[in-house]
């Protein structure tokens, strides 16, 4: 089978699946397995310019030009020479990956016999259900049973839920501030944290920096959506400005981190589990070496 994959979880999800070989095509973004996809040829684009600020893409994602799907550019004409006979992709979030509404336009105006399947988790049942669904496609349901089984393993070896469990606050995206939504306030759960502002499943919205001082969050966690740890430290100072930051729990206590949000957290695959290992391991107080403990001045600790 020939797939394009047009959503970074769904290449992890393809890989996982030890189907990596059978990838045609993907997304500018889909970086994992690298030694898998660095020779899979690349049928998308961004039209935002590169270093942009938090706040900066936010403006120009919120409207004008750059809105949904229009943010990414889809290679139509190489779409149609790879011939792909399935297309991952979702439709979820409007400003992650290429829509599954744009997909199957170009699908139509190319004539293509393909089957495009969209993965709309939210949960992280719900994603272990989406590696079951493109396991059916693959014929790697076997393989699909291995994935679950170990992530059903490891999610109940962590802590779980408690009452006076540590208060979180993920922050998904700096400039607005938005918590992180979907499945990270349950994996938040699982590692044995309470999750600030949102709870599992629910979509993330921008608030107002000026709620986290009410919320005196225990732990503050940054994984901003797209952003690799060095970027987040690039703008962490605009968490360090607001009112009250030096004086909130977290920051007395030296509990703010940082993690990589694309590898563990902001995408809906199987490594979410990893995730929620990185979180449990921060609150227990063993951090892993994934997870960045932040100083005052907003330097890697």
């Amino acid at each position: 089978m020939r797939i394009v994959s047009l959503l970074p979880a769904a290449t992890d999800i393809v890989a996982m699946l030890g189907h990596a070989d059978s990838l045609v095509g993907r997304t500018h973004e889909c970086d994992w397995p690298p030694e898998q996809v660095a020779g899979v040829p690349v049928v998308t684009g961004t039209m935002l310019p590169q270093h942009l600020t938090s706040r900066e893409i936010s403006a120009a994602t919120a409207g004008g030009e750059h809105r949904g799907s229009s943010l990414y550019q889809l290679d139509v004409a190489l779409l149609d020479r790879l011939r792909p006979d399935l297309i991952l992709t979702q439709d979820l979030c409007a400003v992650c990956a290429v829509s599954y509404e744009r997909v199957n336009e170009a699908v139509r105006v190319i004539d293509l016999d393909t089957r495009v399947l969209s993965l709309e988790a939210r949960t992280i049942g719900g994603i272990l259900d989406t590696v079951d669904a493109v396991a059916a496609l693959l014929g790697a349901e076997d393989q699909a049973a291995r994935v679950r089984a170990d992530a059903d393993r490891r999610l109940a070896a962590l802590p779980g839920p408690a009452a006076d469990a540590p208060t979180v606050l993920f922050v998904e995206w700096l400039d607005p501030l938005m918590p992180g939504g979907h499945w990270v306030p349950e994996q938040i759960s699982r590692a044995g944290g309470r999750s600030l502002l949102l709870g599992p499943g629910a979509h993330s919205r921008p608030h107002e920096w000026s709620v986290v001082a009410d919320l005196a969050p225990d732990v503050v966690v940054f994984g901003p959506c797209g952003f690799p740890p060095e970027r987040t430290f690039d703008e962490l100072s605009v968490a360090m400005a607001q009112p009250g930051w030096a004086d909130l729990p977290a920051v007395r206590d030296g509990q703010v981190w940082v993690v990589d949000g694309p590898a563990y957290f902001n995408r809906p695959g199987p490594r979410v589990v990893d995730g929620a290992e990185i979180l449990a391991a921060v609150l227990a107080g063993r951090p892993d070496r994934r997870a960045r403990r932040v100083d005052r001045h907003g330097r890697a600790a």
